[in-house]
């Protein structure tokens, strides 16, 4: 069986490799997380108290497209309304609980639009398909308990919530010039129901022909395929797997996202944070497996970047800055077998070998507990290697090679004292 070529939109999102993925909104003042209002069981007569407080004071779209383009990464999913129903967006009448109606004034999403092409990152929105608070058409009703959306709904009220949801994703289509795409996530809390995909990813082809379209499949279906106008695969905090594209009427990418605690939200009292190692690991595995890596963390309240995450940030940056050529054009090469973690990405006559657990050079008590130095196999490989060295410092590699066999063996020298970067590259060029 075929492999379908991609179209050229997907091939361009496989490109960008690596994004940054924002959950920010009035749950944020919380602290707890963006399900603050489901697990506190908040009503909304409580809960939009919220809005009389949220300035976005803090929020400085320059600095987060900055910091982006600082990381390496290419593109930004920005929450334009999560699941409480509160839109960062001018709803434009279609109710008036959205940032333009709260102290802060502003559409936020315009700003962040404007920011984001000032500093050459491509802007995606991530709009809810869930709405935990709309209780009818150009009206949320003040209820004394919390009773979501989803749960009280009926299949009557349901397609005129999809009307709703519809006009609301149709703003985002026509307001804001030509995004990257549109992040769905919802869908999975109502199973059953016809949720008019065909309908809603129409229109986005009407208005955004060339966006991305992805629907979060959740937890419980990673990986999944969905509707044919669906242009990528999630795995939400979990790893990706390879995928077997042979045989499928449409090539669709796939994409990890992953956050960098416990929650995608602001969780103030969540300290169970990723290092920059981990950061880069995870981003080598998605890529190796040909995914992209899209990073979340939550803006402080009123919509500032924590000290913590932009730390982590800037150190992933310095290892982009060494080894990013490697990073975004190469693709996966299944071929080529490697030993444990490590694998081969291939552009052209250029491959690049990600060596994991490699330790420090002539240090045996800091890496004993590692692979450590020395050589490194390549099994498949039948064309004739020409050099190879490493990335961050240009050093020159030793190597053999049994072209019949298809083994080549690279002498894998360790890190300069002083230096460590978690996955080290090496490019290997070829004859």
């Amino acid at each position: 069986m075929s492999i379908p070529q991609p179209l050229p939109r997907i091939r361009e999102f496989e490109k960008m490799g690596f994004g940054m993925f924002i959950h920010w909104g009035l749950y944020s003042q919380l602290g707890a997380g963006e399900w603050a209002q489901a697990s506190q069981s908040i009503p909304f007569c409580e809960y939009k108290k919220l809005a009389g407080t949220f300035t976005a004071e803090d929020f400085d779209p320059d600095a987060i497209a900055a910091l982006a383009a600082n990381t390496g990464m290419k593109y930004i999913v920005l929450t334009t309304r999560h699941h409480d129903g509160f839109s960062l967006y001018d709803t434009c009448g279609l109710n008036d609980f959205d940032a333009p109606h709260t102290p802060a004034g502003r559409d936020l999403i315009a700003e962040f639009v404007e920011a984001c092409r000032r500093h050459g990152i491509v802007p995606f929105f991530y709009h809810t398909t869930l709405d935990w608070n709309w209780r009818g058409k150009n009206s949320i009703k003040d209820e004394t308990v919390f009773s979501p959306y989803t749960r009280v709904c009926s299949e009557e009220e349901f397609q005129e919530y999809l009307d709703y949801l519809c006009a609301s994703v149709e703003l985002l289509c026509k307001n804001y010039g030509k995004i990257g795409g549109l992040w769905f996530d919802g869908n999975w809390s109502r199973p059953q129901s016809d949720w008019q995909e065909s309908r809603l990813y129409g229109m986005i082809r009407k208005h955004q022909p060339d966006a991305i379209i992805v629907n979060n499949t959740g937890l419980v279906a990673l990986g999944k395929t969905g509707h044919p106008e669906i242009d990528s695969v999630t795995y939400e905090n979990n790893a990706a797997k390879p995928m077997n594209r042979e045989g499928m009427e449409k090539y669709v990418a796939s994409e990890v996202c992953k956050t960098m605690n416990a929650h995608w939200g602001l969780g103030k009292n969540d300290i169970n944070f990723l290092s920059p190692g981990e950061v880069v690991e995870r981003l080598c595995h998605s890529r190796g497996c040909g995914a992209n890596f899209l990073l979340n963390f939550g803006p402080t309240p009123q919509g500032g970047i924590p000290a913590y995450e932009k730390a982590v940030f800037d150190l992933v940056g310095r290892w982009i800055k060494w080894y990013g050529e490697a990073l975004y054009e190469p693709q996966p090469d299944t071929s080529l077998k490697c030993q444990g973690k490590d694998f081969v990405l291939r552009q052209g006559k250029n491959l690049y070998y990600f060596v994991f657990d490699l330790g420090i050079a002539g240090h045996v008590n800091v890496t004993a507990t590692l692979q450590g130095p020395g050589l490194r196999t390549i099994d498949g490989l039948t064309e004739t290697i020409q050099s190879a060295r490493w990335m961050d410092n240009g050093e020159e590699l030793s190597f053999t090679q049994n072209i019949s066999d298809g083994i080549a063996a690279l002498r894998c020298t360790g890190f300069p004292y002083g230096t460590h970067t978690g996955v080290r590259v090496m490019k290997i060029t070829l004859e």
